[in-house]
């Protein structure tokens, strides 16, 4: 596979890996699957970080639209587009990187959630996780089921995160070898228009036979219809020699 291939199919796979991501961020505003908790402001402190949103989202999502184009025909498949794309590679690291440790941080601290009559986040400063004890999740009785909507959503981010990072630190070494040894792209395109430019050359070279043909019709017309001599009128070196011999020679021989 050579750097443009390479680099069309990073980008079509980042493209469904942003769109899960910015769909994750938003889906947890509304946990228990209400609108109430975002309206008074109950929502989980990790999902304002908009790691999802903004992360994996839009700062992945950019990155790919550019790093598809270097694997198509056009402007950007090239060295300098396979440059560029180093540095918009690096945006998308740097965003997958945000929505990583922001999901981490989400997994680690739980839901912000009702215990009883207070809101609290419960499991933040417990000594062992809340992921391996599912006996600790009744704590949390409201949103409903907060704690598994929470696990979910957020895990979901991680791995999403994970392959974005993935995808984008590969495309950056791809991106240098684009650079250095070019892409594959434009030496197809040459060769498709070597190939079209040499058929039309093959085609053209049957017009000369033609102009010839016609031209020598005329000549013959010319010398049928015209009673002067003919190196009078064309100037040409055989027909002068053929009438300074005169008739009475031609008849001879």
């Amino acid at each position: 596979m050579c750097t443009g291939q390479c680099s069309r199919f990073i980008g079509l796979a980042l493209y469904p890996l942003a769109f899960i991501s910015i769909l994750c961020n938003i889906i947890l505003f509304f946990p228990g699957w209400d609108v109430k908790y975002a309206q008074d402001g109950h929502i989980t402190e990790e999902v304002k970080y908009m790691g999802g949103l903004v992360g994996g989202g839009l700062m992945v999502l950019v990155p790919a639209l550019y790093i598809h184009m270097t694997g198509k025909q056009g402007c950007c498949a090239n060295r300098c587009g396979m440059f560029l794309s180093i540095a918009f590679a690096a945006v998308g690291v740097a965003g997958a990187l945000y929505s990583f440790i922001v999901a981490v941080l989400g997994l680690q601290n739980g839901p912000l959630c009702k215990v009883l009559l207070v809101w609290t986040t419960p499991f933040k400063d417990m000594k062992e996780s809340y992921l391996s004890d599912h006996s600790k999740w009744i704590l949390c009785t409201s949103p409903e089921n907060v704690v598994e909507f929470n696990v979910g959503l957020f895990a979901t981010l991680l791995v999403t995160s994970g392959l974005q990072l993935v995808l984008c630190a590969v495309q950056m070494v791809n991106g240098l070898f684009g650079c250095l040894c070019g892409t594959c792209v434009n030496k197809g395109v040459r060769g498709k228009m070597r190939g079209r430019g040499s058929h039309k050359l093959n085609c053209n070279s049957y017009l000369p036979v033609i102009e010839l043909a016609t031209g020598v019709d005329v000549i013959v017309l010319f010398m049928l219809l015209s009673s002067a001599p003919v190196s009078s009128r064309f100037g040409c070196s055989s027909c002068h020699h053929l009438h300074s011999r005169g008739p009475s020679s031609t008849m001879t021989s």
